[in-house]
């Protein structure tokens, strides 16, 4: 019989509001404001049917106000929709698109777009503390997973051959200013689809971002990279990846990215040829020797060469030592004879979508703390791992 009330009430409080609608489209002249109408009159249905679904309101104490996808409402205590996380009083669901808008957007854009695209006040501080407080909660887990040993999400099988990239890049901070925040990428190559000629989409990703000191990132980056049996390495020639590579995981193949080695013989060529067309020529020859297992052919090129200025014979000494240094990791054609990529632009692209696009726009200042915190959100989103941060909401009731 309560079910048939609550019905009956939603029914009549419906055609009431129906009717004022019907009446005021009269009124309305342009499609624009006909359609603000409807949606208008489409939220405060909605508020109210989920208002009078929760039933009676006490008239004591077990009462509370909650913050909903349709608005505020009223509802006793120990209603199921009530059991959310009493620092808020705001519903899991909200909680939830909170924290995708504020991993997303501005927190003060945040707010404007709930208003018009929901219809209801959600302030940008709150969206920023919901957004901090769960990221906070992410680091919180996965620390508490790397200490007792817990299983880590996969990407793939763990016999795939599996690609781990990690890089970092620069964000200013507001207590130490500009502080490097490193990101690994781990994707299956099985994941790495081709959709159009020359363009290949990663279908999973796991991301791994620290803002801080190198051991805490290796932490949490052998967490998740311990368990898959055939790694490959991808990188640049930052030497801590490589002693990191070479000291935790022997076996992993290493890669120099190939793009850098380029680049870095292309700054030299620029100041040595005068000529265009002998650069490109060089250059040309140069490349078909890398990607032929002939790196030290290049080297011994190099050797023959003299800088035709002082800057040009600092490039020729960086490249040859860059080289030397490398080349157990430049042997390109064995590694694409193995089908293996040879270039880390996925990790560059990680560092864009998953951390400059939303803590380096116009006018942020960060503390480390919600950098942090901002970008653990970003990782999840991005990583396909958003339904574990579902789930920390419910939890956390």
């Amino acid at each position: 019989m309560k079910n048939e009330q609550i019905k009956a009430d939603i029914l009549q409080a419906f055609s009431r509001e129906l009717d004022e609608f019907l009446e005021d489209t009269d009124k309305i002249e342009g499609a624009h404001d006909y359609e603000e109408r409807y949606l208008q009159f489409a939220r405060s249905i909605n508020r109210m049917i989920l208002q009078k679904s929760v039933g009676e309101i006490p008239r004591n104490r077990n009462k509370k106000k909650l913050h909903t996808c349709l608005g505020e409402i009223e509802l006793a205590k120990n209603h199921k929709l009530a059991q959310t996380n009493s620092i808020f009083g705001i519903s899991e669901k909200l909680q939830e698109l909170m924290c995708l808008m504020g991993q997303s957007q501005v927190f003060a854009d945040g707010e404007a777009l709930f208003s018009e695209m929901m219809g209801i006040l959600v302030c940008g501080k709150q969206i920023q503390r919901v957004s901090e407080y769960y990221g906070q909660r992410i680091e919180e887990t996965e620390a508490k997973s790397i200490k007792e040993g817990a299983p880590a999400s996969l990407v793939g099988n763990e016999k795939d051959i599996t690609y781990i990239m990690p890089d970092g890049s620069m964000l200013f901070t507001r207590e130490n200013g500009w502080q490097e925040i490193k990101v690994a990428r781990i994707f299956s190559q099985n994941d790495n689809i081709q959709i159009q000629e020359n363009r290949n989409e990663i279908e999973k990703n796991l991301f791994v971002c620290h803002l801080g000191r190198l051991h805490g990132f290796l932490k949490k980056l052998e967490h998740y990279a311990d368990d898959y049996k055939n790694k490959v390495c991808i990188a640049d020639g930052a030497k801590w990846i490589w002693l990191w590579a070479s000291a935790t995981y022997p076996e992993m193949i290493q890669i120099l990215d190939f793009f850098h080695a380029l680049e870095k013989l292309g700054n030299f060529a620029s100041k040595q040829f005068v000529d265009e067309d002998i650069k490109q020529k060089w250059m040309s020859d140069q490349k078909e020797r890398l990607l032929d297992n002939g790196v030290n052919e290049v080297i011994e090129i190099l050797t023959q060469l003299k800088g035709r200025n002082k800057e040009a014979e600092k490039l020729r000494i960086d490249v040859m030592r860059y080289y030397q240094n490398n080349k157990i990791r430049m042997q390109y054609k064995t590694y694409l004879d193995a089908g293996f990529l040879i270039g880390s632009g996925p990790i560059e692209s990680a560092h864009r979508n998953v951390v400059q696009q939303r803590l380096k726009l116009s006018g942020q200042r960060w503390s480390e703390k919600g950098a942090q915190q901002i970008v653990n959100l970003r990782a999840y989103q991005k990583g396909n791992r958003w339904t574990e941060l579902v789930n920390l909401i419910k939890f956390a009731a």
